[in-house]
């Protein structure tokens, strides 16, 4: 049970407050801070911080004895690696349209580049590793996001309102096949129309989702985000392909879960995120890094319907936890207010990391004769080792606003 020290990502789409102040840190920060990182990523890992003040890599510490520290079963299911990555992600401006392969995908693809001979650090490699990446984002704040394909019906009336004469034949396409199909056809389209047939199309839709903005019409959401994308992405297939998105806003505690082939993207706000240990992205727009459309297409889930948004399952009064269909990874939040009090206790047979985000939480670990002690404040993480016996968490001297909550990572199904 050892403190991080965590690494901070300066994305251009990032805050320059929410990490920050998460950390204790004056804000505005001078440039902008998009994520905090917490685990063993090879490209940015987490730091144990040793009693004495002594760091060493999160990443070195697994490398020298893995089945000690990750525990037998996470390293007879994942090998010798941390399987699941942790993050606070704060955006300002959106990231980029994107989906993530499945396990078969990847390991295909990473395959495939590597007998092409394609750098693992090349700007147009898709596949840098084998592995998969869903992706769960839980919010912090009020959190806005892009995420998998709107039931293509309602999609037909968002373009009936709008009534754009150049989009008039593409809504025609969707609507005499609307279904997953239907989409695939439109959204190819979409994403491989000419610069200069976008340089035409992009003008009237904007004029029409401004039309509907002030005629307070149903689709006023959707369409202003396509406003806020176009002012940003001018003349990108990625404006037009937002179209086709579910436009999603979550509340504090609510998360969505992002599987294989999922087309998203996060527009705003402060959350957790928790994702498989993976670089592999393939890009649909909203960004001036590659684009593979044909590989693209290989991966995306045209499948349709509302997004479901993930509340969280009661383990007891404290604990709440976010069940997916992901063997990588487990989020679960604890929450206390000033009037609740008692211990949680968590008992895992692989590595946990905590992030206290409110408040100020005791830890305890049973170690034979020896229990170990540590307190926890706003913006500090534990990691807890396999080998580490159970531990409890409770609130101790709580902040002003006589709360605590603490986000829980751990390696999912063995």
């Amino acid at each position: 049970m050892e403190l991080l020290r965590n690494a901070v990502r300066p994305y251009a789409w990032g805050s320059r407050t929410a990490i920050a102040d998460l950390l204790g840190r004056p804000v505005p920060t001078p440039h902008p801070e998009a994520e905090l990182w917490m685990g063993a990523h090879p490209g940015d890992p987490s730091r144990v911080v040793r009693p004495g003040g002594e760091e060493v890599s999160l990443l070195s510490l697994l490398d020298s004895d893995p089945a000690h520290h990750l525990g037998p079963a996470c390293v007879d299911r994942w090998g010798d690696r941390l399987p699941f990555l942790l993050k606070v992600l704060a955006a300002d401006e959106p990231l980029s349209l994107q989906a993530h392969p499945s396990a078969a995908q990847a390991a295909e693809g990473f395959q495939r580049e590597e007998g092409a001979g394609i750098a693992r650090n090349a700007p147009n490699r898709n596949y840098p590793d084998p592995t998969a990446k869903p992706e769960l984002i839980c919010a912090l704040t009020e959190f806005h996001a892009l995420a998998g394909f709107r039931d293509a019906q309602r999609t037909v009336r968002l373009l009936d309102e709008l009534a754009v004469p150049s989009l008039r034949a593409h809504r025609e396409l969707l609507a005499a096949q609307p279904d997953a199909d239907g989409l695939r056809a439109l959204f190819t389209t979409w994403i491989t129309l000419p610069e200069h047939y976008l340089r035409e199309v992009l003008p009237d839709l904007l004029e029409a989702c401004v039309a509907h903005v002030r005629e307070h019409g149903e689709f006023g959401l959707e369409c202003r985000t396509v406003l806020e994308l176009g002012e940003a992405y001018p003349n990108d297939a990625g404006v037009l392909a937002s179209l086709l998105l579910n436009r999603i806003v979550l509340q504090p505690g609510e998360a969505i879960f992002l599987p294989a082939g999922n087309l998203h993207a996060y527009l705003n706000g402060t959350g957790i995120e928790i994702l498989a240990n993976s670089d592999n992205i393939l890009r649909c727009g909203l960004t001036p890094k590659h684009v593979d459309v044909p590989e693209l297409l290989r991966v995306l889930d045209f499948a349709c319907g509302d997004m479901r948004v993930l509340k969280g399952e009661s383990l007891d009064a404290n604990l709440t936890a976010y069940r997916t269909p992901a063997a990588e990874f487990e989020l679960s939040r604890l929450d206390w207010t000033p009037a609740e009090g008692g211990a949680v206790r968590l008992d895992s047979p692989g590595p946990q990391i905590l992030l206290c985000t409110r408040g100020r939480v005791r830890l305890t670990s049973g170690n034979g004769s020896l229990p170990r002690e540590l307190v926890l404040d706003r913006g500090r993480s534990v990691w807890l080792a396999a080998s580490d016996p159970a531990v409890e968490v409770h609130p101790v001297e709580l902040e002003t606003d006589g709360s605590a909550q603490v986000f829980r990572a751990a390696a999912g199904v063995f």
